[in-house]
């Protein structure tokens, strides 16, 4: 019986030593997805709820005033910038989604897994709200609720889960990149040592 070389191993066992195989490539795409799916359901759940117990009445103050729910519409993008481009917001909110759904062939990394699957959620509810809602395709205006320190965003301007979701994704993936960990896993600092 022939032992196989030690390229054919470790491709055909990941854990043999080699790099990452195709079954840690689809876990970590199924990682993404669900990542994305949760971030997305989230989204759009809270902002139903949004419009439905919170429009048209005065900000409800929540956890000591720490937090107050109020609807917000908001046609421009994060932080209130943009507001008459809800066109350009909409074609960038759909090249991040195509670019994560490209990049997801090369990822074996858990970490870039969730932080790309929670900007990719964020990014496809924000982009569900530009395409179904008031005033109409790729205009619509994004549904925001969550208002921290004072109401009306006066300390902080008025967010939603999506909003959340790619920021917290972003930090990650600065992270992820200071610690020098790549898409598929390996580390670019031992691969620089190893040079």
């Amino acid at each position: 019986m022939t032992m196989p070389s030690e390229p054919e191993a470790a491709e055909e066992y990941p854990e043999a030593g080699g790099g990452p195989g195709p079954t840690r490539r689809r876990h970590q795409v199924l990682t993404l997805a669900l990542v994305a799916a949760a971030v997305w359901a989230i989204d759009l759940k809270s902002k139903m709820l949004a419009v439905e117990h919170l429009e048209w009445r005065p900000p409800e103050r929540i956890l000591d005033g720490l937090v107050y729910l109020q609807l917000v519409r908001n046609p421009g993008a994060a932080f209130g910038l943009a507001t008459g481009m809800t066109w350009l917001l909409t074609l960038i909110a759909v090249g991040v989604v195509v670019a994560i759904v490209r990049v997801a062939e090369r990822l074996r990394s858990r970490g870039w897994a969730v932080a790309l699957g929670l900007v990719l959620g964020g990014a496809l509810g924000n982009l569900t709200d530009r395409v179904f809602r008031y005033p109409g395709i790729f205009r619509g205006w994004v549904v925001d609720m969550i208002s921290v320190f004072a109401p009306d965003g006066r300390v902080w301007p008025v967010f939603n889960a999506a909003d959340s979701a790619i920021c917290t994704g972003g930090v990650l993936l600065v992270l992820l990149a200071l610690l020098g960990i790549e898409l598929d896993g390996s580390r670019t600092r031992k691969r620089k040592s190893s040079e």
